[in-house]
């Protein structure tokens, strides 16, 4: 963006100072009076009896808009995304058929009858667990979000991407998961006190594994059984996936097959030459499996459009850290001169999506919508400026700067860098 402009943007702004523009109040802006032919018409729905029940629910055939974009790799069958759309959705919870996918070898068709759970390796007793004797061990559940390490990746390049907020930070999902403590399975086996680290492999076509340590799977993994209440949905893992709160998707391995416990990490192709980010050092940063604080406004947001006329419109958005709780969220107004502290919705979950919103006086004027989390251990979320300055701009992955939404006088909203 050209900084003069951004400057005298910023001059005009000075006048309207953020504690006028962000309010503590919300007020309907759409309401209109009651017309007389509405009080007097009854709606066709309710001249004639509904449909018949259904044995399992779909959105109304209104809503057929909301779904995940697609975005596969032609030359590679099977491999690509599917982004949810975060600026479509509200509360935290996303709902199973709209939550994010990534396959590198397309979707496995498992029957659960004949699916195991091997755990071998360095263990006392290797031992495998078809999925009934799964369902039968205790089972805890957690809410908490998947975000794929290649989330946001587009802010990498030089110039802003315009696409809505989905299409861009929707690699990223919350959910609760239910099923079974994988500490309780390795217990049972039998740690060797010379594993460190342990190889999850799935039963795609892809074979996927990664490596991962130990303490970690010992304290909060789960062997995922449920997503929101329902059994696994196939693109999701079905029949179980590894659950690791807070840790890059990759780790969350799904259709997993076989946990073999090791001294040494294997070094695989997606924690070498994939899910690494190359510094201006020279050195690769691996293993970063942490995702860092994270917010983003979904309302309004690219490619939305406020209408030309002053009210009042309820900011909006998610933030997430996998390193615990969102301690607040600030918006600022005036591409980041100023911060005012958002509200949080209750409730807020340790490495969960946290909803944040806040009223905003538009008036016409040109702004600068940005959001920055803040996480329990004071992690702040960076600006595009310092992320670049501490990671360079040869990376893929992990991107989690403040995203700026500029809104013109005419209501317009597009992606910028500040």
């Amino acid at each position: 963006m050209n900084k003069s402009l951004l400057k005298s943007r910023r001059q005009f702004l000075q006048g309207t100072a953020l504690s006028s523009v962000f309010l503590g109040f919300s007020l309907p802006v759409q309401a209109q009076p009651v017309s007389e032919e509405l009080q007097q018409t009854l709606p066709d729905s309710m001249l004639k009896a509904g449909s018949n029940f259904s044995n399992y629910g779909q959105p109304s055939i209104y809503e057929k808009d909301i779904i995940r974009w697609i975005s596969a790799n032609p030359n590679v069958p099977g491999n690509g995304v599917s982004w949810t759309p975060l600026e479509e959705l509200q509360g935290t919870i996303t709902p199973n058929g709209l939550h994010y996918e990534r396959h590198h070898n397309g979707v496995p068709d498992i029957n659960p009858s004949s699916h195991e759970i091997m755990i071998d390796g360095l263990v006392d007793k290797p031992l495998t667990f078809s999925i009934d004797a799964l369902k039968r061990y205790p089972q805890i559940r957690k809410i908490c979000f998947i975000e794929c390490g290649g989330n946001s990746n587009a802010g990498w390049r030089s110039a802003p991407i315009q696409s809505a907020a989905g299409y861009v930070h929707g690699l990223v999902s919350n959910a609760e998961w239910t099923g079974v403590p994988l500490r309780l399975l390795l217990n049972e086996c039998g740690i060797q006190a010379e594993a460190k680290w342990a190889i999850a492999e799935a039963a795609d076509g892809a074979a996927l594994n990664v490596s991962l340590p130990i303490e970690k799977l010992l304290d909060d993994a789960i062997l995922a059984l449920y997503q929101n209440g329902e059994r696994l949905r196939p693109e999701n893992g079905y029949p179980v996936r590894l659950l690791l709160p807070g840790w890059e998707g990759i780790v969350n391995v799904k259709w997993l097959r076989q946990l073999k416990l090791v001294e040494q990490p294997a070094m695989t192709r997606d924690e070498t030459a994939q899910y690494t980010d190359l510094l201006p050092t020279g050195k690769a940063r691996q293993f970063s499996f942490t995702m860092q604080a994270k917010s983003l406004i979904t309302s309004p947001s690219v490619g939305m459009t406020l209408p030309d006329n002053p009210g009042i419109y309820q900011v909006t958005g998610l933030a997430w850290s996998g390193n615990g709780k969102i301690r607040k969220v600030e918006v600022s107004a005036d591409g980041g001169d100023t911060w005012v502290q958002a509200e949080l919705s209750d409730p807020v979950l340790d490495k969960a999506f946290t909803r944040f919103s806040l009223p905003w006086q538009w008036q016409g004027q040109y702004a600068i919508l940005q959001s920055r989390a803040t996480d329990e251990t004071g992690y702040q979320q960076p600006s595009r400026n310092t992320l670049i300055s501490e990671r360079g701009d040869n990376s893929f992955f992990h991107y989690n700067a403040i995203v700026s939404w500029e809104i013109n006088e005419d209501g317009q909203i597009s992606h910028i860098y500040v």
